[in-house]
């Protein structure tokens, strides 16, 4: 696996070489072995918005998992942003049912069991359809698998599964995808720039104490990654750090009065902070950032569909890669 800032570095990236990309371009559905993209392109925001901004031309995008709240979010982004929202989505249940209504889409909602099936319809009404993934963590790898099988790009912002497996079945199939945990991208530039100082300035902070706080919705159990990738910047540039020390806020209570987030964000947040001490405590360095609500991450999310349409589109196999552990 090559390194952070070896990512920053190439020019472009397959299978583990750096190559120059072709100029004859080719057909939408001519594609190069799997490409994975672990994070949204953002190593030159400017350039990235450039692109968006472009980005005219309307393409289909399938949703697996509109009954989510983040899943609901992404589709909701996708049709203001003038994209196609494709009516259909797919359920965990075997019998789900139903539709539901997202702005002025009537979305038919489908069973697991019926998702190969579905799919393979969807395709050969849009052949330019992508999908984006936010299920559940045991879905993760099978439904990677059947886009894979089926040759459709996609966008997987669901966390958890098997992320190597998830890595090694799009690298072996011939198919495109963003893969992150983390789909706001200015929280990603923040994490890069994070990164970047730990390497051009290991040690800086040798000596210097770290407390860290991140506060969650209650239904999130786990710590933070977001927190876990910032503290690993701090540990190298000096700073001792063990990652079970990472305050986790989840009471509602402490949420609102000590860490102040709004009433109405209490199920739907990310705030964090993290504070450095000089040995003396003569001198302190503090960072924070506070997410309110979905929004970011399904911006990102329609951003890293766009950017990965027009890499397909265009043949383009030159990827800016952040690389993250989240």
């Amino acid at each position: 696996m090559i390194s952070f800032s070896q990512q920053h570095s190439i020019v472009a990236f397959r299978n583990g070489q750096a190559y120059r990309r072709p100029e004859k371009p080719c057909m939408y559905r001519t594609r190069r072995r799997g490409t994975v993209v672990r994070a949204v392109a953002t190593e030159n925001l400017e350039k990235s918005s450039k692109i968006i901004a472009s980005a005219t031309a309307s393409f289909p995008i399938l949703v697996n998992g509109c009954t989510g709240k983040m899943g609901r979010s992404v589709a909701e982004s996708i049709i203001s942003s003038g994209l196609t929202l494709v009516p259909v989505s797919f359920s965990g249940k075997e019998n789900p049912g139903g539709n539901i209504t997202i702005g002025d889409v009537d979305v038919t909602i489908h069973g697991f069991k019926e998702r190969e099936t579905v799919l393979s319809s969807v395709i050969n009404q849009f052949p330019d359809v992508m999908v984006v993934d936010y299920t559940v963590p045991d879905a993760v790898n099978t439904n990677a698998e059947l886009y894979c099988k089926l040759g459709v790009p996609f966008v997987m912002g669901t966390t958890g599964g098997d992320r190597e497996l998830l890595y090694k079945t799009v690298k072996s199939s011939s198919v495109y995808a963003v893969i992150s945990p983390q789909m706001g991208k200015q929280v990603v530039a923040f994490l890069a720039a994070m990164d970047i100082m730990a390497k051009q300035f290991p040690g800086a902070f040798s000596g210097y104490h770290l407390e860290v706080m991140e506060s969650h919705q209650a239904s999130k159990l786990d710590t933070s990654g977001t927190a876990k990738s910032v503290v690993s910047s701090f540990q190298k540039l000096g700073v001792s750090y063990d990652m079970k020390r990472i305050r986790k806020i989840r009471d509602t209570m402490k949420q609102l009065q000590m860490v102040g987030v709004p009433e109405e964000y209490l199920g739907s947040h990310a705030f964090h902070f993290y504070c450095l001490i000089s040995p003396d405590d003569s001198v302190s360095f503090k960072f924070q950032h506070n997410v309110c609500g979905r929004k970011i991450y399904a911006e990102g999310t329609v951003d890293a569909a766009i950017f990965l349409h027009k890499k397909v589109q265009r043949s383009f196999l030159i990827f800016y890669v952040i690389y993250l552990l989240i």
